[in-house]
């Protein structure tokens, strides 16, 4: 019986263990999509206890919680922070087979060097000596981040963020260097009328402008790709259930804007035609620029309305839906493609039934111009473990090139999340040589060796313009 997480954990074979101690396990670190606060960054922040680096915004745990039965006083009520701890270490025991237990024994050992499996039996020691380190230079925010080896890292913004802490991180010089996405979903969510109104008022501040018109709306928007551009914005990301595509004209957008101003609702179709014609806007916007455009698809997001009011988005009830995906996503990008607009693209699934659709889409718009233009992108939110990992790397390697992918990345608002490039890496190193060890590939150290390092690395360091 093999003891848990060695230094050889999930690596199966010989082969295996020598790729990733020699060729994947060093290098640096490119998160290209995180939701990490850049003000925590640019001030250094440092965290009072464990409890507000780890449990804090962490959505995946809230939800276990909730399934053992742990009351929400503890997870996002008004117990202490202490209290909140103790109840996750309970939770803890019983998250075998989930993620989370092989993600919270490596960040206590990674960042902590703590090697004992968390319990109600040793919950206050190790949040005694954890809160304790959290004090050290090596464990503010900036420290956490160097311990890991994190080069490059985009964080997730707002087009009216004013990017402040962006630029007191470039004039620090500090390192790694965090870069701006342009994250425009509020700006064509025309579904809720008052919401939008409200949107629009903060989009208008922002541009110092007057948005009365459609055409005023995607004025603004340009205005601030250009400003997240300068502030060193190379990527843009949209979170969406699906994507969208009409053949004709069938509404006018001005018609629909001016509608929406007035107070008045929009009909499913104006509401997804509106997207449509936003988006594609704006994906010929970064076009031009040069940027790298990213498409989640496929959440269907506050399924719980009674939680939703009372806590608000993000707190853990949303899930995969099961959109049609295929015709509208082979529309809209062959729309763009059909004049030359297509920029370098990545495509994340949320459902595993679209696996093959979203692999086999990336392959129509290749073209030859980039390496690796249209990526299928690694596996996102409920598919970022272990079996999604490997079901998405097959998938890739039989119908595209696993060896132009861009690699892994947190998608994750802790600071205490990059050991999941670890293990993204672990489970990689496993699937080449378990193939090696199968006699399905050859014995070529330094060639599968370069492989790995590509897609741990080098392939991100080459395909992202920071």
């Amino acid at each position: 019986m093999k003891t848990f997480l060695t230094e050889d954990f999930l690596l199966q074979n010989t082969f295996a263990k020598r790729l990733y101690h020699d060729y994947a396990k060093d290098l640096p670190i490119i998160d290209y999509h995180n939701h990490l606060p850049p003000d925590e960054i640019a001030n250094n922040r440092v965290f009072e206890n464990i409890s507000q680096v780890w449990l804090a915004g962490d959505h995946y745990k809230w939800r276990a919680m909730r399934a053992l039965g742990i009351d929400e006083k503890y997870i996002t009520g008004n117990a202490s922070d202490k209290e909140k701890f103790m109840k996750w270490a309970e939770t803890v025991p019983f998250t075998v087979r989930n993620p989370l237990y092989h993600w919270t024994h490596l960040e206590l050992q990674r960042y902590f060097g703590i090697d004992t499996l968390l319990s109600p039996d040793n919950a206050e020691e190790i949040y005694e000596t954890t809160s304790a380190k959290l004090q050290e230079n090596s464990h503010h925010t900036v420290g956490l981040l160097q311990q890991m080896k994190v080069e490059y890292l985009c964080t997730t913004d707002d087009p009216t963020d004013s990017l402040e802490h962006h630029k007191r991180i470039a004039d620090q010089q500090l390192s790694p260097k965090a870069f701006p996405t342009f994250r425009p979903d509020k700006a064509f969510a025309v579904e809720d009328v008052a919401v939008y109104n409200g949107y629009l008022q903060k989009l208008e501040s922002a541009t110092s402008s007057t948005i009365k018109t459609y055409f005023d709306l995607l004025a603004a928007l340009e205005n601030r790709i250009d400003y997240f551009h300068e502030v060193g914005a190379r990527l843009a990301d949209h979170g969406l259930e699906q994507l969208y595509y009409f053949g004709k004209e069938e509404h006018n957008c001005e018609t629909l804007f001016l509608k929406v101003k007035e107070g008045k609702s929009l009909s499913t179709d104006e509401v997804a035609f509106f997207k449509y014609k936003t988006l594609l806007f704006l994906c010929k916007a970064y076009h031009k620029r040069g940027w790298t455009q990213q498409f989640h698809l496929g959440a269907i997001r506050n399924n719980n309305k009674r939680l939703l009011n009372d806590l608000g988005p993000d707190t853990g009830f949303d899930s995969m839906g099961d959109f049609s995906q295929a015709r509208a996503l082979s529309g809209f990008l062959n729309k763009l493609d059909s004049t030359d607009e297509l920029t370098k693209t990545i495509l994340y699934n949320l459902n595993p039934s679209d696996n093959e659709v979203f692999a086999t889409m990336a392959g129509n718009f290749n073209d030859g111009s980039i390496r690796g233009k249209v990526q299928y992108g690694s596996a996102w939110w409920f598919l970022d473990q272990k079996d999604g990992m490997e079901k998405q790397l097959n998938t890739l390697s039989n119908m595209g090139l696993l060896s132009c992918m861009v690699g892994m990345l947190t998608d994750s608002r802790s600071f205490l999340s990059f050991p999941r490039h670890e293990y993204f890496r672990r489970i990689l190193c496993n699937l080449i040589g378990t193939d090696v060890a199968n006699g399905e590939l050859p014995d070529d150290e330094k060639w599968l060796g370069k492989i790995v390092a590509d897609i741990s690395y080098h392939n991100a360091k080459n395909y992202f313009s920071l």
